[in-house]
């Protein structure tokens, strides 16, 4: 498949105590699971995606509540957020089935994210700008993550496995698809949440929004009603 492009480049330069806390705090959790993990690609995707999936449903939850209070439109952010949480989950099913997860990082994961939700509940209501600052940096974070995935994919340090059945149905990938294409795609997703959550951080500034990469196609996924109608 032709690799989705992707602005390895693309950095937000902290501006201002709000954007130095958010790096602060995404270097200190890099650090946390570079220790954690080293070069075990495939089990930090696993624990951290669920860790990402998080971010998502909280700022369309917070956003959902506020709309109806002030009985305002939301101009497309709670979809927009939901679909980022949808799409995470999405990452973690397919890694489940290329790195199973041991019952001790099924437990790190339970304890994890119980305090991340409440932690970032909290930091959405006190400063939604920081909170949406501190996913752009996650997601900065996560593209550095994957492009050395694929680094050991390359160089023969990580098996090439052929690409999960929920992948390839997912992202409409080729039945003879690897763990390489679906690495690709999950980057480029990453890339694409990262411009938009530095796009709603720098709205709430009074910014320009900035270029959003593209997101790859993928499937959507109905919800039960639709199904049945």
């Amino acid at each position: 498949m032709t690799a989705p492009f992707i602005d390895l480049s693309v950095h937000h330069r902290p501006k201002g105590v709000s954007d130095r806390i958010a790096f602060g705090f995404t270097k200190m959790l890099r650090w946390t699971a570079d220790t954690f993990f080293a070069e075990r690609y495939g089990h930090r995707a696993v624990v951290l995606e669920t860790v990402a999936a998080v971010p998502g449903m909280v700022g369309a939850t917070i956003n959902h509540l506020a709309c109806l209070r002030r009985m305002c439109d939301d101009k497309g952010w709670i979809k927009t957020l939901m679909d980022e949480a949808e799409n995470e989950r999405m990452h973690l099913m397919t890694f489940i089935e290329v790195s199973k997860p041991t019952w001790f990082e099924r437990a790190v994961i339970i304890g994890v994210q119980w305090v991340f939700y409440l932690f970032f509940f909290g930091l959405y209501l006190v400063s939604s700008k920081t909170a949406h600052r501190v996913v752009g940096y996650f997601e900065e974070e996560a593209v550095i993550s994957y492009t050395h995935y694929l680094a050991e994919i390359d160089e023969g340090r990580s098996e090439n496995v052929a690409a999960p059945e929920i992948a390839r149905r997912y992202w409409g990938l080729a039945e003879d698809a690897t763990l390489r294409d679906v690495v690709l795609v999950v980057r480029a997703d990453e890339a694409h949440h990262r411009d938009v959550n530095h796009g709603y951080a720098n709205e709430l500034a009074g910014l320009p929004m900035g270029t959003v990469a593209p997101c790859p196609p993928h499937a959507a996924l109905e919800p039960t009603w639709k199904q049945a109608a």
